[in-house]
């Protein structure tokens, strides 16, 4: 069912239990009865102005979009069957994907989040944390990710040698002191700016395509950087 891009205020779909799939995104819905959806595999919310989303119900779920509303709380332990969760720009200070072990893709960035534990999401490939109140990230056992956004957050550390399959990273505005990527040489993008690094060593990453290192300490960094002119952060 496709009713997105319009200016629903309300929407009954409690008597639609065969649905499958549910794209209601960009209207002004402010509530969403879901419950009795059990068959749903997808659900595009985002854009909207839900303030609470009860998907406990629906397990067959795989893809659930609901960002950019205002959910303070969000709770997907029963949906185990989740490989995409994109849940960004709304309000939420906990988030628990611990039973999500098939997440592919994680979108998370844009919250109050103070802490998020992704280590039993093994199979996560793209994972968007931007914009948050993270002071630790664990990425240790995330071996597959390709993608990793964190910028915007207080860590002061960071450890992605585990990660060798990552072509992009951007963890810029944190308080990272060191950055070991002589692992990752399959790095095309890099962007780390604005932390507290007095030096890096990318002599291993020749594949490196975008460099950028400013706002850093000192001046070594602006020797460094690769691309800066064609592709600003």
């Amino acid at each position: 069912m496709s009713c997105g891009f319009n200016q629903l205020t309300n929407l009954d779909v409690t008597k639609n239990t065969a649905l499958t799939g549910l794209y209601c995104a960009k209207n002004q819905l402010t509530s969403l009865d879901v419950t009795k959806n059990t068959a749903l595999t997808m659900l595009w919310c985002w854009d909207n102005q839900l303030i609470s989303l009860d998907v406990t119900k629906n397990t067959a779920l795989t893809e659930l979009w609901c960002g950019i509303n205002q959910l303070t709380s969000l709770d997907i332990t029963n949906n185990t069957a989740l490989t995409v969760l994109k849940c960004g720009d709304n309000q939420l200070t906990s988030l628990d994907v611990t039973k999500n072990p098939n997440l592919i893709r994680l979108e998370c960035s844009d919250n109050q989040l103070t802490s998020l534990d992704v280590t039993k999401n093994t199979a996560l490939t793209y994972l968007n944390c931007n914009e948050n109140k993270l002071t630790s990230l664990d990425v240790t056992k995330n071996t597959a990710l390709t993608s990793l956004r964190c910028a915007g957050n207080q860590l002061t550390s960071l450890d992605v040698t585990k990660n060798t399959a990552l072509t992009s990273l951007y963890c810029v505005d944190n308080q990272s002191t060191s950055l070991d990527v002589t692992k990752n040489t399959a790095l095309t993008k890099l962007y780390c700016d604005n932390n507290q690094l007095t030096s890096l060593d990318v002599t291993k990453n020749t594949a490196l395509t975008q460099l950028s290192l400013a706002g850093n300490i000192g001046d070594w960094w602006a020797e460094l950087e690769i691309g800066d002119d064609d592709f600003p952060f």
